[in-house]
Formats: structure tokens, C-alpha cells, sequence
């Protein structure tokens, strides 16, 4: 009995937010262009919790600002592809991109006070974007401003919403926050160290809230971070930067279990864990941020990578996929280690790295599984 034909196999889906070759170059003249973003790829499919994770100035938020269109339009050479919903953003107009921001693409800024206007009060801006982009009249925006407060967990909202920046404190400033970037249910979520200048406690309640709302409103979240301890107990999938491009991509499982790029390894040493023995010395990722080698013709991480031989400073890494994760490195961790230079020990222990307790509070091994 003849087979049916199975016909083609079912296409995956485009991502929600597709990223693909994007540059993002500070220009001055009679200096040299200063790289932020390296032809960087990214996706972050519908519904999902991604975590991008790097040392300051590894470009997650000059990447965050280039999707939402937020960089100066002079002094900058951005170029690539930023598609979402299967839109090309790169190019829009203004306007247009004003029409997505708030609506679609929302994004939770580092320092609620440098971020919210002190000269409004907090019902002021939470009901802007409720105006802007749901056309409710005053009474009803004011209505829905008051429910948001208290679906962020601030007490009292009918009466913080006459209130000013300054007479909240800073967890009730980043919850309003929040308020303003869900008032019109966007499709992508951007938080960018969500948790910064907050107190462990605060921390804490900030993470729980935004896994309970993205969980509640179906909402896709990208979290910016450089703490691997803060997705640890909320991201699907990881993506390690340096220097502009990802080097490890890999569910949180995978990645905290047996974390495979060295420097992926070096950020899991450096911070405190809850399981090691008291007195436990940390171990920093050797070298400064700014000890880098252009990606064209080397691996970036090189000058502090103890695995580093003549290949790295001479050839760029392809990236590779090994199962679930892809990875940019000439000699990953599950290889075995080349010799190092005389002048040169290692610092980073090849080879696994157990689940470990890292940074989030009250985080322990069973929340990376």
C-alpha cells in the first residue's frame, strides 16, 4: 500500500523580535568609530522570558535603544536588520516608531528617577500613554492609571497618583514604572536592570512581579541584566554578550549546569554563592571590559581569556550549535584545555560548573534547574 506523502515540514515561526547583522557605531570625527553592537543576531520568539547578560559596556542597552528606535540620529552609524512582528524597524519614520513604542515595544529604564519627570505627578504619566495610545478621556485614563498602580503592588494608588517622583520611594518608582510600560498591554517587554539601586528585599518583589504580569498578560519579556543570579530565577533562555556580540546562547538549565565559553564560566565564579563555604574567596574574570581585540580578525575575549592561544588573536570564532546552544569560542570548556603560555596560569577551572547559587536573593541550585 503506497505511503502518503508527508508534504513539506510545517515552517517555524518568525520570532517576535528578529535581530539579525545589526552594527551600532558611535562616529566622531577625526577619531575612530567606537563599536558597541558587532553584527549581533538575536531572536525572542513570542511568549518567551530571554535574559541578556554581559558586563557594563558590553552594548545591552545601546542594543535595547536600537530596537525602539531611542538612539541620536547623528554621531551614529546603525546598520542591519530589526524586525518586529515581521516588520522592519530600521527606517521607519518617527512617527511611526512613535506609534509602536508604549503600544507594542515597552521598556523599563535602569533609574526611575532620571526616567519619570519631576515636575509631574505620577498620574500625569502613567495617563499619558493611556491618552496617546488608547484615546481614553480623562475620567476613565485616570481610572485605569489607579488600577495599574495597585496591579504593580503600590498601596493607596488613588492617592499616589497626585504625587510626585520624589515623594515615593525607589521600589514605588520602578513600580510605576512598570505601570506606565504595561497601561497598554505591549507585545515586548524590555527591562533593563530592572533592579538597580534596589535593596535585596525590593529585588526580590520587582522579579516576582514582572514573572507574575508577563505570566497574567501573555507579555514577551526581555531582561538586561549583568547578574546571571537575576535570570536565573526568571528567564527560559540566556544569552551571554561581550563586546557586542553573543557568545553563549542556551536555556537557563544548560547554561548555569555546564556553562561551555569561558567567559560564560568567569561571570558564574565571580559571584558569591549560597553553598560555598564560608570564607570562600570569589574568583574575578581576569582584565578590564575595555581588554578587548576587534571581532574581524580575533576572539574579543582573548586578551583575558586563560584558554587564549595564537588562534584566538588571529581568526574570529564561528559560532557553532551544540544541541540546544550555540556558542562563539575556539576552545570551550568541554574540550580539552590547550597548553598556556608560560607567563601565563590559568584562572578559570575547566569543566563544569555545578548549578550554583548566584546573586538573586534567596536563590538556591533547585531554581536553575
Amino acid at each position: 500500500m503506497p505511503q502518503e506523502n508527508p508534504g513539506p515540514p510545517a515552517e517555524t515561526p518568525e520570532p517576535l523580535l528578529r535581530v539579525r547583522d545589526l552594527t551600532v557605531a558611535f562616529t566622531q570625527r577625526h577619531r575612530r568609530d567606537q563599536v558597541a553592537v558587532d553584527h549581533l543576531d538575536l531572536d525572542i520568539p513570542q511568549g518567551s522570558t530571554v535574559g541578556l547578560v554581559g558586563e557594563s559596556g558590553s552594548g545591552k542597552s545601546v542594543t535595547s535603544l536600537a530596537v525602539l528606535g531611542l538612539l541620536p540620529r547623528r554621531g551614529v552609524r546603525l546598520t542591519g536588520s530589526i524586525r518586529f512582528g515581521g516588520r522592519e524597524l530600521l527606517g521607519l519614520s518617527p512617527a511611526d516608531l512613535r506609534t509602536i513604542r508604549g503600544k507594542d515595544i515597552a521598556m523599563v529604564f535602569q533609574d526611575p528617577m532620571t526616567c519619570l519627570n519631576p515636575v509631574l505627578t505620577i498620574g500625569t504619566q502613567v495617563t499619558e500613554v493611556l491618552h496617546r495610545h488608547q484615546k481614553l478621556p480623562r475620567g476613565s485614563a485616570r481610572e485605569r492609571a489607579a488600577d495599574l498602580l495597585d496591579q504593580v503592588g503600590i498601596p493607596d494608588p488613588a492617592r499616589r497618583l497626585g504625587e510626585y517622583p520624589h515623594q515615593l520611594s525607589g521600589g514605588m518608582r520602578q513600580r510605576a514604572l512598570i505601570a506606565i510600560a504595561l497601561a497598554c498591554r505591549p507585545r515586548l517587554l524590555i527591562a533593563d536592570e530592572p533592579t538597580t539601586a534596589l535593596d535585596v528585599t525590593i529585588q526580590a518583589q520587582i522579579l516576582a512581579l514582572l514573572r507574575d504580569l508577563v505570566t497574567d498578560t501573555g507579555t514577551t519579556l526581555l531582561l538586561i541584566t549583568h547578574d546571571l543570579g537575576i535570570v536565573a530565577g526568571t528567564c527560559d533562555t540566556v544569552h551571554v554578550m561581550y563586546s557586542g556580540r553573543i557568545v553563549e546562547s542556551a536555556p537557563r538549565g544548560p547554561l548555569f549546569a555546564d556553562p561551555a565559553h569561558p567567559y560564560t564560566a568567569g561571570l558564574l565564579s565571580s559571584v558569591p554563592r549560597l553553598d560555598a563555604p564560608r570564607g570562600t574567596r570569589l574568583v574575578p574574570v581576569p582584565g578590564s571590559p575595555t581588554d578587548t581585540l576587534p571581532w574581524d580578525n580575533a576572539c574579543a575575549f582573548a586578551p583575558r581569556c586563560t584558554r587564549a592561544d595564537a588562534l584566538c588573536t588571529d581568526r574570529a570564532p564561528h559560532e557553532r550549535t551544540e544541541g540546544p546552544r550555540t556558542l562563539r569560542c575556539h576552545h570551550p570548556l568541554s574540550d580539552p584545555a590547550p597548553d598556556p603560555a608560560p607567563d601565563r596560569a590559568p584562572v578559570l577551572a575547566p569543566g563544569p560548573v555545578p548549578p550554583t547559587a548566584t546573586g538573586g536573593p534567596n536563590l538556591l541550585p533547585e531554581d536553575v534547574a
